[in-house]
């Protein structure tokens, strides 16, 4: 049985407006999801940093709307295994096709750039590789120890594929010792065969469920894109499987189309509904959850994995306002 009933224990307690993408002028999006344009010294100072040591970020590679304010920070997301997926999703702005790409001395790098740039916390995901026999998984670990090598006190965050579910790829990662592992679900199961190619929803929940047995005191998290057509009773019941398997942290953000070629906004959530249903993860039993119109998985990343130790009701203001700058 689930945690809460779905039809009746979780109804929403304000009325909150429902934007149409057609209802807006142009085909344009809400005021609160507009952000300044980047290009701080810190950005370019990254963006520079970037280029000369041949990494690839998230951040450029999806077109997240948070470079700006994250670069001006000197946070990224690195991204491992190239920047060109095995899959091709329908939400995602990513490459895809057949990657040639292998670079043995990439975690190196990661490691030496993470000391460079002095962060105590790091998070770092990669495209599918279901071209290689383990997913990648070797190279994922190597990754993470290299970060250790050159950056001991540095926290890392694993925001990885599902490696096809393979339990051994899985291990491979989890034995490497990351503070997070991170896996996003994405959307609902009946949007998985529309929006997740190559996706499986029973294989995430059963990744989570193999982490937690392996690792039982790893931090688990996983992120939730809205606006693909979902319907409140999936999304809340999406998040208590979640909590089923143990997941921790979870992130809910704003889907963003980032072409025609892709699939269409069918929502724009407000950001009252984000923080309604922040509450609504909150008393599911997340440790910490940011939700958001700007929210990404990565979004804050630092501040979610503090703030999983922090009580709920000490959270109850943090989840939404800043992602909504």
């Amino acid at each position: 049985m689930r945690a809460f009933e779905r039809a009746n224990s979780m109804p929403m307690t304000v009325s909150l407006p429902v934007i149409q993408p057609g209802a807006l002028p142009d085909g344009g999006k809400p005021s609160w999801l507009k952000v300044r344009a980047p290009g701080g010294p810190n950005y370019m100072r990254l963006k520079r940093l970037m280029r000369e040591w041949n990494l690839h970020s998230v951040c450029e590679e999806a077109r997240c709307p948070n470079i700006g304010e994250c670069w001006e920070e000197a946070t990224a997301t690195f991204m491992i295994l190239g920047d060109v997926c095995t899959r091709n999703c329908g939400y995602c702005a990513i490459a895809h096709g057949k990657p040639v790409w292998e670079d043995r001395e990439e975690p190196e790098r990661i490691g030496r750039a993470v000391a460079d740039l002095a962060l105590d916390y790091v998070v770092v995901t990669s495209v599918n590789r279901d071209d290689l026999a383990d997913g990648g998984a070797a190279h994922w670990a190597a990754t993470i120890k290299a970060v250790r090598r050159h950056a001991p006190s540095c926290r890392v965050e694993a925001l990885i594929p599902d490696f096809q579910g393979a339990a051994a790829s899985l291990q491979l990662v989890i034995d490497a010792g990351p503070d997070v592992l991170n896996h996003n679900t994405e959307t609902v199961p009946r949007l998985y065969p529309v929006a997740r190619h190559g996706g499986r929803y029973p294989r995430t929940l059963e990744l989570f469920r193999r982490a937690r047995t392996a690792a039982p005191t790893l931090r688990t998290k996983s992120g939730i894109m809205l606006g693909l057509g979902e319907t409140r009773d999936e999304l809340v019941a999406t998040m208590e499987d979640l909590r089923t398997v143990d997941v921790t942290l979870l992130t809910l953000g704003q889907y963003l189309r980032p072409s025609a070629s892709h699939l269409p906004v069918m929502k724009y959530y407000h950001p009252d509904e984000f923080a309604e249903l922040a509450d609504v993860g909150r008393r599911l039993g997340f440790a910490h959850v940011e939700a958001g119109p700007l929210v990404r998985s990565s979004y804050h990343a630092k501040r979610q994995a503090t703030n999983a130790a922090v009580p709920a009701k000490r959270q109850a203001t943090d989840a939404a306002v800043p992602a909504t700058r």
